[in-house]
């Protein structure tokens, strides 16, 4: 297809290292707090709950302009960033990873967080009992009978950050090669009057959504089956 070109492909790579670059974070940052929520109780746990779910119900303009002062010269970003002489992390893959995960992480910490639940306290209690550490009952106990959550989590949260668009547009403008995702690239179709290439693209996206749906049935499916 002629239509495809570079700039396109530029992009697709772009959204999907986005993706997997954010997923990687959300699970390194998202299991740690998945397991204290999951195992803790009281006013706290519920504050915290409600501060990590937010953004389920925030509109992504909304916390993409919060963002924006965050990592913009004024904010703390800006201070982060002139450690290597630059002026801001808005408007730069960076600051788009940052946004990234901050968006996603309610889909990640709550399939985990449901899976260590759904575990009890009857396995780690039996770790500790054959004189397990907490740390060792966490990694070769909790972490393997988690394991569905996981895979649900890190499924949804590539999904969801492919698919983000006000979060991009609103942090990360529309700069090809840095922060022009698929999401955007759509947008400017839709704009300019491109409706072929808008359809093909988005129609790709409906595609690719309709077979993340398909695995995270599958990863359900087939871990049900396995459950004693």
């Amino acid at each position: 297809m002629d239509w495809l070109s570079s700039e396109i492909w530029i992009a697709i790579r772009l959204t999907f290292t986005l993706a997997f670059v954010t997923t990687v974070l959300l699970l390194v940052v998202g299991t740690p707090l998945a397991w204290k929520l999951a195992r803790s109780r009281g006013r706290w746990t519920d504050i915290a709950t409600a501060v990590v779910a937010m953004p389920l119900v925030l509109p992504p303009t909304v916390l993409g302009f919060y963002l924006l002062l965050a990592l913009g010269p004024g904010g703390p970003g800006g201070w982060i960033a002139g450690l290597w002489g630059a002026r801001t992390l808005a408007f730069t893959f960076e600051g788009l990873v940052i946004g990234s995960v901050v968006y996603s992480l309610p889909f990640v910490v709550q399939p985990i967080r449901n899976a260590f639940e759904a575990m009890g306290e009857r396995p780690m209690e039996v770790a500790a009992t054959l004189r397990a550490s907490p740390t060792r009952a966490f990694w070769t106990v909790a972490l393997p009978l988690a394991r569905p959550g996981f895979l649900t989590g890190a499924v949804l949260g590539f999904a969801h950050t492919v698919g983000e668009f006000g979060i991009v547009l609103m942090l990360g403008g529309n700069i090809p090669g840095t922060t022009r995702t698929l999401s955007v690239a759509i947008y400017d179709y839709v704009e300019t009057s491109q409706w072929r290439e808008a359809n093909i693209l988005a129609g790709g996206m409906a595609a690719f959504a309709f077979l993340v749906i398909l695995a995270t049935m599958a990863i359900d499916k087939r871990f049900r089956r396995s459950a004693p």
